[in-house]
């Protein structure tokens, strides 16, 4: 793995190897085992079972969310042959698996299995559903396969911690799933800089004034801040936050290594990254609203166009990287900041 030098205007961005060999890919996967987004609490409002198949296919765990006197990640595997439990949305009293009607309780315990009398020492603790750790943050729940530390957000909740995620509800209109040809970490650093936006994306730049640009970085991810132009679509702030009077249109947050957060007056959307195989991902779409939606405008009112133009360019990108007289590029002081420290993250 190539190191980044920490300085900038020093440093060589990632050699070509490393979005187009199997052998990188398989080296990041780990990572996908740490805290992953499963839901927004409006997604488990109705229902009180919910199968995370979006983190299946991203690090292999079958899990699901379970609301009873408290929301819960539960593995979504019965412990008797394996077979996976919650197939789909739905409320229910037990959790009981359709293949040999093995139940448990809300919580995980084991309740009870049909034709099991005479099996000595049965039941034990590990007839119960493993119970992953979940976190909530602003109304959005993760959860980690791996025993680490919950990152520390404080420096977003200073800065978006007056707008109310937790009270969004969920507009199914906006899911989205694309298949992209090219590799999960060439769509994330397309995402993390502003750069060619002029380039690419004429619709967002006609709203958005590009010199305004921000990209500030901080441990585990990078907020970057659009500026909207005069007479467009841009939040109201209130006087407790730092960013009081200005015209912000959008709020785009990534959070390592896959996740992007996307809020614009009218509500947030989500990006989540699939990793396929060298090459190759998916994009997930997710949008939750505002009950009193701000007009779909500005940064945020055409998001299927923007999306079509990133997937050409990464595509493009993605071709150009296998060529034999490209192996290094260097980066951008000024907008690049936020593809360097994505960079920094992989290889540290």
């Amino acid at each position: 793995m190539a190191l980044i030098d920490p300085d900038i205007c020093k440093a060589k961005t990632l050699p070509s190897r490393f979005y187009t060999t199997e052998e990188s890919f398989q080296s990041l996967l780990p990572h996908f085992e740490g805290w992953q987004f499963a839901a927004h609490r409006s997604d488990i409002s109705e229902n009180n079972m919910l199968p995370l198949h979006h983190i299946e296919e991203i690090n292999g765990e079958c899990m699901a969310l379970v609301n009873s006197d408290q929301i819960r990640c539960l593995s979504n595997v019965c412990t008797h042959r394996g077979m996976r439990l919650v197939m789909e949305e739905c409320n229910s009293k037990k959790i009981r698996c359709g293949y040999h009607g093995r139940s448990f309780d809300l919580d995980g315990s084991f309740s009870h299995m049909p034709k099991f009398e005479g099996v000595i020492g049965f039941p034990t603790a590990d007839d119960n559903l493993t119970n992953y750790r979940l976190e909530e943050w602003m109304g959005l729940l993760f959860t980690s396969v791996k025993d680490s530390q919950f990152p520390d957000l404080s420096i977003l909740e200073d800065r978006i911690g007056w707008i109310d995620i937790a009270s969004f509800i969920r507009d199914t209109t906006k899911d989205r799933d694309y298949a992209i040809a090219a590799d999960w970490a060439l769509y994330c650093e397309n995402y993390l800089e502003g750069f060619h936006v002029p380039y690419v994306h004429p619709e967002l730049h006609s709203v958005i004034e590009h010199d305004d640009y921000r990209v500030e970085v901080f441990d585990g991810g990078v907020l970057q801040t659009g500026i909207a132009r005069d007479g467009e679509e841009c939040f109201n702030i209130p006087e407790s936050s730092p960013d009081c009077g200005q015209k912000i249109a959008a709020y785009y947050i990534w959070l390592f290594p896959n996740l992007m957060l996307n809020l614009y007056p009218w509500g947030l959307s989500i990006n989540i990254v699939v990793p396929v195989s060298s090459g190759k991902c998916r994009v997930l779409y997710r949008g939750y609203v505002k009950d009193d939606r701000s007009e779909e405008a500005g940064a945020g009112g055409d998001l299927d166009t923007v999306e079509t133009q990133d997937q050409w360019v990464v595509e493009a990108v993605q071709r150009g990287l296998r060529s034999r007289s490209y192996d290094r590029g260097r980066y951008s002081p000024s907008m690049e900041v936020g593809v360097h420290h994505f960079h920094r993250l992989l290889t540290k």
